[in-house]
């Protein structure tokens, strides 16, 4: 608990040593009132005279204050009487007082001086108090504008991201504009043919018209394969949001290899899928998970280009891993990838590819992490490789 007094600063120097004469004279006079009744009581008052002065205006009005007091106690009572001379009889009894006067002054003197250096103390704690929560309060601002720059940042880079996925997408719909007019050309050959067989048949003499609206039937299914087609490779180009949903990762594996057939013709790359029935459903967006099935199966043609001295193999599987984790993997029998430049697989920008942008794998790892998922490759020089990514399942549907 602080205890509370006046401060001696508070009052001017000569304030302070008026106070010890005042206080002094109050003494005196109350010991010439109260002498005929009580004796000599100076014994008490002019002690509390002491302590009252050095309480009040500090060590020089208190040591003023036993000085004078010394002076009227050997003027007033110590005999004779209003003389400044004593009796050897009363030397004791007079050096005691002064005695207690001393001491009485000096423990008020040390008793101010230790809590005046107790008012510092706390004034310097609070002073410290006061800059350390200026300066916690002036980083806690500057963490919290930190950290939404940070989240603004984040924003922005997120939609740079999106829109660098975009422009692969477009990058490889490009490569793959052959395969994309044969996917769009047989169903439609299919529609031309099956119209001709249709009307082949009405016009008979006696028109068959079960094989007429059987080839018909026909036509229609033509017709909404085509519609498809068309509508999978705009949504891969469209600017879309991510959307998350169900998904069975074995049929976005048979649409992604349709798409890519043409490619590897032309490559003279023979394509086997071994994709296991058993396998759980995915959350995740389709189109997303169909650019990174895409890029890899790319990726493996382009790495077998120039192989002449062994078939051309590129092989996707599909198997569950563990009991809560999907695993595809792409493998081709291309020429490997060196130790060296396998740490820089992921590198945004870098490529092995004369015509690549070297975005595809570093997209294709975001892509797979956004679904809580991890891609990785292992590589043997002229051998091939192997790009593999998990996935967690999002449900116990099997496809």
């Amino acid at each position: 608990m602080r205890t509370s007094y006046t401060k001696p600063q508070q009052f001017g120097p000569l304030l302070r040593y008026a106070f010890a004469i005042a206080f002094v004279a109050a003494a005196l006079f109350l010991s010439l009132v109260l002498q005929p009744s009580f004796g000599n009581p100076f014994w008490l008052l002019f002690p509390v005279a002491v302590i009252a002065s050095t309480w009040f205006g500090g060590r020089g009005p208190g040591w003023l204050a036993v000085g004078v007091s010394t002076l009227v106690v050997l003027y007033y009572f110590i005999p004779p009487i209003r003389t400044f001379t004593m009796k050897p009889r009363d030397v004791p009894f007079f050096l005691l007082f002064i005695a207690c006067e001393l001491t009485a002054g000096h423990l008020i003197s040390w008793r101010w001086q230790i809590e005046e250096s107790l008012r510092r103390s706390r004034d310097e704690l609070e002073t410290r108090v006061e800059e350390r929560t200026a300066e916690l309060k002036s980083a806690n601002d500057a963490l919290l504008h930190q950290m939404a720059e940070q989240r603004r940042t984040e924003e922005a880079l997120q939609i740079t991201r999106t829109e660098l996925a975009r422009v692969v997408r477009i990058t490889t719909i490009g490569e793959l504009a052959a395969s994309i007019a044969h996917e769009v050309n047989q169903p439609l050959a299919a529609v031309v043919a099956n119209a001709d067989a249709c009307v082949a048949w009405l016009t008979r003499d006696h028109p068959d018209l079960v094989e007429a609206r059987a080839a018909a039937e026909r036509s229609t299914q033509g017709a909404t394969r085509a519609s498809e087609v068309i509508g999978r490779i705009r949504s891969l180009i469209n600017k879309t949001a991510p959307e998350r949903a169900r998904v069975q990762i074995n049929e976005i594996i048979r649409e992604v290899v349709a798409l890519a057939d043409r490619q590897a013709l032309k490559n003279e790359v023979s394509v086997e899928t071994h994709l296991a029935p058993d396998l759980s459903t995915i959350v995740g967006d389709r189109i997303q998970l169909q650019q990174v099935i895409l890029n890899l199966m790319l990726n493996g043609i382009e790495a077998m280009t120039g192989i002449s001295d062994r078939p051309r193999h590129l092989v996707i599987r599909s198997q569950m891993q563990d009991a809560d984790q999907v695993r595809v993997s792409v493998e081709d029998s291309g020429i490997g990838v060196k130790a060296e430049i396998m740490g820089r697989l992921f590198e945004p920008f870098f490529t092995t590819r004369s015509q690549g942008i070297g975005m595809g794998l570093p997209i294709s790892r975001s892509i797979v992490e956004a679904h809580g998922g991890r891609l990785w490759a292992e590589s043997t020089v002229s051998q091939g490789s192997v790009f593999q990514f998990t996935l967690p399942c999002g449900g116990d549907d099997a496809v």
